[in-house]
């Protein structure tokens, strides 16, 4: 008799905790749907055209579509300098990397089909960065995630990224979860997600459940040792770059030149006076 209650009690314990979590999921997903409403507009297809040159006269040209962060109402994006020119990154991976990289024609791709030609503005090696602006002023603000409301997360800690997907999947927006696998302290504060497969890619941004956003997805590359190539995997590695950070270069990001930029004309000379007879 004793068994039977003893095994009715761990039985209700168990269904008890399985509710349990099935409701902080349930909470969890709800939060993440809230995100993803509120600022998956704020994510934008930035389509690049990537010259590779070497020696030897070989080059190469092509068109890739990669993810950027709109982080200003302006239409100043953030990407990751990685995935608009590697050249900066395989650089530090190693010394025997000759390519030289042109990115041109900056198109941002939005939701309505509008392509807004770009240029970039800002290039941060270090951090992984490159910003972008329009070259022309968007007709109206651009929705965008505020990197002042920011926060900060621990390890397994859940956050939400966003992103959008292929053309193959019709540019579709979509949300992911991403557990914090470690946070690093020094040299400076990042975070490294786990290894999880998911839509996320270099560019997302992460939010943390109560909405406020943790930071923006970048590589993270570290020089090989002795300076050549090796093992590329042991000093290259996907980071969430806390928000703070990114707010830091977007404050410095200068406006874009534009393509109807003028030169300023001389101004005609100052005519002299006249000269009256007899003076």
């Amino acid at each position: 008799m004793r068994w039977k209650q003893n095994s009715t009690v761990a039985l209700c314990t168990l269904i008890l905790s399985l509710s349990t979590a099935v409701s902080r999921a349930d909470e969890f997903a709800e939060k993440g749907r809230e995100i993803f409403k509120k600022n998956q507009y704020a994510v934008v297809t930035v389509q690049v055209v990537i010259k590779a040159s070497g020696g030897g006269g070989r080059s190469s040209e092509n068109k890739q579509e990669i993810t950027g962060t709109v982080v200003d109402p302006s239409g100043l994006t953030v990407l990751a300098l990685s995935a608009c020119d590697p050249a900066e990154m395989y650089r530090k991976l190693s010394d025997d990397y000759k390519m030289e990289v042109e990115v041109s024609d900056i198109k941002m791709l939005l939701e309505d089909g509008t392509e807004l030609a770009s240029e970039i503005v800002l290039r941060d090696k270090d951090l992984d960065l490159a910003f972008i602006r329009p070259k022309t002023k968007p007709a109206s603000p651009m929705v965008s995630v505020d990197l002042s409301k920011s926060g900060s997360a621990q390890v397994l800690d859940v956050v939400v990224t966003l992103n959008r997907l292929n053309k193959a999947a019709s540019r579709a927006y979509a949300a992911s979860s991403e557990r914090i696998a470690a946070v690093i302290q020094k040299p400076r504060t990042f975070y490294i997600p786990d290894s999880g497969m998911s839509s996320t890619t270099m560019g997302s941004p992460a939010f943390l459940p109560d909405g406020k956003v943790l930071g923006i997805f970048v590589m993270r590359a570290v020089s090989a040792a002795g300076g050549s190539g090796g093992n590329f995997r042991q000093n290259l590695t996907s980071i969430i770059l806390p928000a703070e950070d990114v707010l830091k270069g977007a404050k410095q990001a200068p406006e874009a030149k534009g393509e109807d930029e003028k030169k300023e004309e001389p101004k005609p000379a100052a005519e002299k006076p006249a000269v009256k007879a007899g003076e």
